[in-house]
């Protein structure tokens, strides 16, 4: 007589440590005055039998901006959560990504000149606007060195930035090359005639 035992299969869960690596995108873009997005992130698991599957995600992917700066898209590791009962450890390690809005580079060059004495001011309020310039409707510029008389050195013919309800000096970097006004004294021979004032009478 044979007396058959069934033997008994057991699958144990994997108790090693699994490290899913939540990799957070990031981006990169110059300050135009509109909100940029980045959203997502990338999953690489040290442990081929564990997928993205395995776990769920109750968080938010995505981070906003509109000004200048950096913004942490901020996942924790509390947003993941193992749902396969075959694995007892399973760790989430967040590496952080950054969405980074670049200030607009900025250069302000106002004209250098220089004339004769007239008798009239000398201006030149017109200035020169390169690199990024300025979103359109924030700022406006001009330049307000004025002179009349010869003097010692020359004026700065200073660059003003009117700033708009909008604009912000962080969203920003300037650079000002500002021109130099002059008067210079008349060269031209100057005659000044002298007339005497002339009478008679009765003695």
């Amino acid at each position: 007589e044979v007396t058959k035992t069934p033997g008994k299969l057991t699958i144990t869960a994997y108790t090693d440590e699994v490290i899913v690596t939540i990799t957070e995108h990031s981006g990169e873009h110059e300050y135009d005055g509109t909100e940029k997005t980045v959203k997502g992130y990338d999953v690489s698991i040290d442990n081929d039998k564990y997928t993205k599957d395995d776990f769920k995600f109750s968080g938010k992917a995505e981070v906003k901006g509109t000004d200048a700066g950096s913004y942490d898209m901020k996942l924790k590791a509390k947003d993941f959560t193992n749902n396969n009962t075959n694995f007892t450890k399973v760790t989430f390690k967040i590496e952080d990504g950054t969405l980074t809005i670049r200030p607009r580079q900025v250069t302000l060059t106002s004209a250098s000149d220089s004339k004769a004495y007239d008798g009239t001011p000398l201006t030149r309020p017109e200035v020169a606007i390169t690199g990024d310039g300025f979103v359109k409707g924030e700022a406006t510029v001009k330049a307000t060195g004025s002179v009349t008389n010869v003097s010692e050195s020359p004026v700065t013919n200073s660059i003003e930035i009117e700033k708009k309800e909008a604009y912000k000096d962080s969203n920003y970097q300037i650079k000002k090359s500002e021109g130099e006004l002059s008067i210079t004294p008349v060269t031209d021979e100057v005659t000044v005639t002298i007339t005497e004032n002339s009478g008679s009478a009765k003695y």
